[in-house]
């Protein structure tokens, strides 16, 4: 049996740092080029990313037997992702197929990062594609499409607890129309902006009345800006601003410290704290998985 299986996406993602114009508005930040121009890359790096292989890495790294669900392509970029997946003691229990893997471009910047997004294969994630292991706990990064409705044939399936951290794909549904989905689950994790999105409340504690009647423990991020959990009763955890080299799955870390918190039996603080240490060695480097750590 493992101790957790993750299901979500798989890719290869593409760091392309340039030297980039920076156009600040009132509301928001955009990060500018020049159609018809030729720009220079100052530096380019490649890793492996997308949320089910993220969190994968974070648990075992952290002991935890561990299993991946999720649709791979048979194509290069596939061949990295399964050879990074047996290097990290990770078993593959979801399927190759034929197509592309997932492949993301990030164009990072000050605090922050934009990112085009090509999913490729991840969509297309089939229940004949899995390989059904019991596991203690299964966790569930963004999946969409076709992938969406085989977690959840896989949620009705498994027998231990279900974590999620679902992304605005997925909140902009509704909680409505995500109510099956939310009643299956012992952990939701989300930002503040997939949570009012979700819920379509602005305020903390509406969001979590909200949710609290179908979810058990909920968490809500923002950024540098308290984190807020509630599992019949609200907490608080206060965040300490670091230097942000780059943002990219700082989210699925935090979800992987909280999450391992919970297995551990940990109280609620020290998930939260769990996750924050796990998302600020994120912060601090470059690519999702470089500087996950081994202990917390």
């Amino acid at each position: 049996m493992y101790d957790i299986i993750t299901m979500g996406s798989a890719s290869i993602d593409v760091f392309v740092k340039t030297k980039e114009e920076i156009r600040k508005h009132k509301s928001h930040t955009d990060l500018c080029y020049h159609l018809g121009e030729k720009i220079l890359v100052n530096d380019l790096s490649f890793h492996t990313g997308g949320g089910g292989t993220n969190t994968a890495v974070a648990f075992s790294r952290l002991g935890l037997k561990t299993g991946y669900i999720g649709a791979i392509g048979n194509d290069l970029q596939g061949v990295l992702v399964l050879k990074e997946l047996k290097k990290e003691n990770i078993d593959f229990l979801g399927g190759v197929k034929k197509g592309d893997t997932g492949y993301s471009i990030i164009l990072p910047s000050d605090n922050d990062r934009a990112i085009l997004s090509y999913k490729g294969i991840n969509n297309s994630l089939e229940t004949r594609d899995v390989h059904f292991a019991k596991s203690q706990w299964l966790y569930i990064s963004t999946m969409l499409e076709k992938s969406f409705s085989t977690a959840q044939a896989i949620m009705k399936r498994h027998q231990g607890k279900i974590a999620a951290n679902i992304s605005m794909y997925l909140a902009r549904q509704g909680i409505k129309k995500l109510t099956p989905f939310l009643k299956k689950l012992d952990v939701l994790i989300l930002n503040r902006e997939e949570a009012q999105a979700l819920t379509g409340k602005k305020d903390i504690n509406h969001i979590m009345d909200s949710l609290g009647r179908y979810v058990k423990i909920i968490v809500v991020t923002d950024g540098f800006h308290p984190i807020h959990a509630y599992d019949g009763k609200m907490h608080r955890k206060e965040i300490r601003r670091v230097k942000v080299i780059d943002s990219t799955g700082a989210g699925d870390a935090f979800g992987a410290g909280f999450v391992y918190g919970i297995i551990r039996v940990k109280n609620i603080d020290t998930c939260l704290s769990y996750g924050d240490r796990e998302a600020k060695a994120v912060l601090s480097h470059i690519g999702a998985k470089e500087e996950l750590l081994r202990h917390l």
